[in-house]
């Protein structure tokens, strides 16, 4: 009997914990399906791989990085930590609980190459199309080799989509975008908070990108910072130079105008509204419909696509654990895919879905949320082999980064927590975040300088 073949989009860290998924299966003696992932972008990282570019990349195709420089980790590195590598282990020691992006790019890269998965990925390869015939059981994908300048068209048993969601913005429009007098992006195009020095800016949003890009233009120096929301305001203590105001009704010239009546001139608005799930290479009896939630619709166990059995998709939950949620499903997925683990029939697989959105609908804050996460998690893990580690210690971890961010959102970073799978606590970075302005993996890995808050 022929070997199946696997088709995995995308080597980003829901990819690659796919491909380490199977290789630890190999690694067991197991015989494993063929696997080939295709990766749009020149090295795997997904969106951890930096580049200074916007709008299409060298090829004309949309750019897949929402990166900028100096970004730090906005949530403890102990919510993600890969049960099976830790950092310790990476680092030969353990660092502060907020590593900086080349950092976190390093941890991730150490993983897959100790697992020697990289023969597996096709590097400057944009999926282009994904079809399914239903009388075979296949799937055709055609891909653009962007390197060769050639198209693939191959058969598969089996599609994991893992090309993520936080790519395609969504943005949306106020009457005077177009003739405003300033700059105006999205959070997928800020590339370099130096740009925004002694500006006035508006940031649109009340999430995470919003907190964190108005951070990084306070800490590199912007004048002043406004930021606006439709659901509320953030809640923070913010700086001196950093206000809210409630949502934009217009903008007229350099003006601002609120719909509290109330205005302000900027430079720069910058729009941190939130992300589509979009995939552009499925039609539409494949591609997955659902808001940003932590119970994704149409997906049997978070990952299994309710429509089509025979696709799986990886990481499009909206996320407070991070990469080692995406192992407990890449090991889900891998062993359904190799036959340990049997789907039910598709009323169950239906029901499965709705009871999670149900159970979601039903949590009363964001520390209820982060319970459920964690608790899908070991969900998951209990049905497989992964290493099993202390899910609580990570519940844990995320509750007092949120206290910590309550209490002072400038500061939170200078805090450490305690590892799930080492039980040691991080120590303090040796220079407080508003003071480290290289945030290279050199200056990172230094030598202490000066004792911070613990």
């Amino acid at each position: 009997m022929a070997k199946k073949r696997i088709c995995v989009i995308g080597a980003g860290p829901s990819g690659l914990a796919q491909l380490r998924a199977f290789q630890s299966a190999a690694e067991q003696g197991a015989e494993i399906p063929e696997i080939v992932c295709y990766e749009a972008q020149s090295d795997w990282g997904g969106l951890w791989n930096y580049t200074w570019r916007t709008g299409v990349d060298d090829n004309g195709f949309p750019c897949h990085g929402s990166m900028y420089r100096y970004l730090w980790s906005n949530g403890p590195k102990e919510g993600l930590e890969f049960a099976d590598y830790t950092f310790d282990e990476h680092f030969g020691k353990e660092i502060a609980s907020y590593p900086p992006r080349e950092v976190l790019f390093d941890y991730i890269k150490g993983r897959v190459e100790k697992a020697d998965v990289r023969d597996w990925i096709r590097f400057d390869n944009y999926v282009r199309d994904v079809s399914y015939d239903s009388g075979r059981a296949k799937f055709t994908v055609t891909a653009r080799d962007t390197a060769k300048d050639v198209e693939t068209v191959e058969e598969y048993d089996h599609v994991i989509v893992a090309s993520g969601h936080f790519s395609t913005p969504n943005v949306p429009y106020y009457p005077g975008f177009e003739s405003y007098n300033g700059r105006i992006l999205h959070a997928h195009d800020f590339r370099d908070a130096r740009e925004f020095q002694d500006k006035d800016i508006l940031i649109m949003g009340s999430s995470y990108s919003a907190e964190d890009i108005g951070s990084q233009c306070w800490k590199y120096g912007c004048r002043s910072i406004i930021s606006s929301h439709r659901s509320g305001p953030m809640g923070y203590k913010w700086p001196d130079n950093w206000d809210e105001a409630p949502a934009v009704d217009h903008v007229e010239g350099k003006t601002v105008h609120f719909v509290d009546g109330t205005s302000r001139e900027v430079d720069a608005i910058i729009l941190c509204t939130g992300y589509k799930h979009h995939f552009p290479f499925l039609p539409d009896d494949l591609r997955l419909k659902t808001a940003n939630r932590l119970a994704a619709a149409d997906l049997y166990k978070g990952v299994v696509y309710v429509p089509n059995p025979a696709l799986f998709y990886l990481g499009m939950q909206d996320q407070w654990f991070t990469f080692n949620m995406f192992d407990a499903q890449a090991w889900w997925v891998r062993d359904c895919i190799m036959g340990k683990i049997a789907l039910p029939d598709a009323a169950t697989m239906e029901a499965d879905w709705k009871q999670r959105e149900a159970d979601e609908d039903a949590l009363e804050d964001d520390y209820a949320c982060i319970r459920y996460q964690g608790d899908y998690v070991e969900e998951l893990i209990a049905e497989t082999d992964y290493p099993s580690f202390d899910v609580e210690a990570a519940c844990q971890a995320f509750y007092e980064w949120k206290k910590h961010k309550k209490k002072d959102i400038m500061a939170f970073r200078n805090y450490g927590y305690v590892s799930p799978m080492t039980g040691k606590k991080a120590p303090a970075h040796h220079t407080p975040w508003v003071d480290a302005l290289d945030d290279s993996l050199e200056a990172y890995l230094q030598s202490p300088k000066q004792a911070q808050p613990a």
